[in-house]
């Protein structure tokens, strides 16, 4: 073959490779996608959908795949989302300054680290999804080994961050007792942002080989314990903010230690192999995808924290920063549904271009877009259905509800769209398209959405309105460039750049050799 590259192989047809063995005899060599979840040996792609029938039987059965996938991780993201809430909830009966404190550490500091961290460790969507489809399991617990190397080392430099905590505050503006009190809990908080660098590769490693009830399952018992241990501690026992802290480190490294307790005791199989120093080699290529990747989320978080950001210069700010935060923290909790949505189409997706699936890789897209936007529709007619009564709920303000009422129709436009966004940012990981991605977001947010929202908030005097209306015209520009990119693309192709990436960085030659010792065995 050219450049000494094997072909991709058509649909489920074996790879014959031919190796020779220690004694120098021939061996054929299979290689197959595994019996996972999804994956027989041999499994073809998707054939051609010639009725409604068959669109309908190959629907329901996509379906099925990608529920599996994303119903355990909405349980999860929810679960760890609500660590940190309940935290904040309780410090708020043990004082102002508690609250105060916990608030800006847990959405100013954490968050900012939580961005970068987690987007850096979905580099591994790629990699493991793409190498367990191709059947090359034995690279995931390589690829999860040197996300740790490059998420610890991410980590040491971010503890700057919280170290030096209380100054960073007091330089963006927030009040000296504050910053104090916020700084003293950011640094009792380092534990957790190391956890951060351990427990994403893991939820990736797990992921690609859709073990996903078992994160759930360790996600849900600790959340129950968190909620217990932290009323102890916080209001029971009197710590305040040491008990939160403990409390809060204890929960994540918890989280940790159960899974890999799960992976070392042999129940992924071929997956972890143990430690190697092969963790150390071709860095390089995973800091470059791993810093695109944290790149591409980080954007998309910002871009809404910039929001309630302009929001605080309008002339009355207090009213509109707070219908604002109403209206984003609704956004926040339909975005988990999306958000499982959007890990479940990356395992997806990456799982078939691995295998060669190309056909079977689009058709998941098309399933989990329409099932997303289903989702999407429903909660919009509801949260319109309910306009005049949900504001109440979360403020007594009659200025702040009317302006919530005011909203909840860009809110419900909101909530549509990010239910189509994030599912084809999934597809964008699952290809390993973040550093493209990376570009777009910048031109589409932050060269198109914000200064036409700056332009409708403050020059046309639209106020928080015109901002927002302005910023979702740069996320509909975002989604239909996504959607062009997809629509454009080459998907066959995909999967032989998925081949590719599997045997650059090891994958292939790395399967070989432990094949051939267990043929030479038997």
């Amino acid at each position: 073959m050219e450049n000494g590259k094997q072909p991709l192989l058509s649909p489920g047809e074996v790879d014959q490779s031919i190796h020779e063995d220690d004694g120098g005899h021939l061996l054929e060599q299979p290689h197959r996608p595994s019996a996972g979840a999804f994956f027989t040996p041999g499994r073809e792609d998707i054939g051609p959908i010639t009725s409604v029938r068959d669109f309908f039987r190959e629907f329901s059965v996509e379906t099925k795949k990608l529920w599996y996938l994303a119903g355990p991780a909405i349980f999860t993201s929810l679960c760890q989302y609500s660590l940190g809430a309940i935290t904040q909830l309780l410090a708020g009966h043990v004082s102002t300054i508690a609250l105060a404190a916990v608030s800006v550490e847990n959405s100013v500091i954490a968050g900012f680290s939580f961005g970068i961290m987690l987007g850096m460790g979905s580099a591994l969507e790629t990699l493991c999804g793409q190498a367990f489809g191709a059947g090359q399991l034995d690279m995931l617990g390589i690829y999860m080994q040197r996300s740790w190397v490059i998420l610890n080392s991410t980590a040491l430099v971010l503890s700057l961050l919280y170290v030096f905590a209380q100054q960073i505050l007091k330089l963006i503006g927030q009040t000296a007792q504050i910053s104090e009190a916020a700084g003293v809990f950011a640094i009792w908080m380092i534990p957790q942002l190391f956890a951060y660098a351990i427990n994403f590769p893991i939820a990736k490693f797990l992921q690609a080989q859709s073990k996903i009830m078992v994160m759930a399952a360790i996600s849900g018992v600790v959340l129950v314990l968190h909620a217990v241990f932290s009323w102890l501690f916080m209001l029971k026992l009197g710590w305040g903010l040491v008990g939160a802290a403990v409390v809060l480190n204890a929960s994540w490294v918890i989280i940790v230690v159960a899974q890999l307790v799960y992976i070392f005791s042999g129940t992924c199989g071929r997956a972890w192999s143990g430690f190697s120093w092969k963790a150390f080699q071709n860095l390089w290529g995973f800091v470059r995808l791993s810093l695109a990747s944290a790149v591409m989320l980080c954007l998309e978080v910002w871009y809404f924290m910039a929001l309630i950001l302009f929001a605080g210069y309008l002339k009355n700010a207090e009213v509109s920063v707070d219908a604002l935060s109403i209206c984003m923290n609704i956004l926040g909790w339909t975005v988990m549904v999306t958000l499982g949505m959007n890990a479940a189409i990356s395992v997806r997706v990456s799982n078939e271009l691995g295998a060669g699936n190309p056909r079977t890789a689009i058709f998941s897209l098309g399933v989990a877009v329409i099932t997303s936007f289903v989702i999407g529709v429903i909660v919009s007619i509801i949260l319109i259905a309910a306009r005049n009564d949900y504001p109440s709920l979360f403020s007594s303000d009659t200025s702040v509800e009317d302006l919530v009422k005011k909203l909840t129709a860009l809110l419900a436009f909101c909530i549509v769209m990010d239910s189509i966004q994030p599912v084809l940012s999934g597809v964008a990981v699952g290809a390993g398209w973040q550093a493209a991605v990376a570009y777009v977001n910048i031109a589409c947010y932050y060269l198109f959405g914000v200064p036409l929202g700056l332009i409708m908030g403050y020059k046309l005097g639209w106020g928080v309105e015109g901002i927002w209306a302005g910023m979702v015209c740069g996320t509909i520009l975002q989604t239909i460039v996504l959607f062009f990119m997809v629509y454009r693309t080459n998907w066959s192709k995909e999967a032989s750049i998925a081949e590719d990436r599997i045997r650059t960085w090891g994958g292939r030659e790395g399967s070989e050799t432990i094949d051939q010792k267990n043929d030479v065995e038997k």
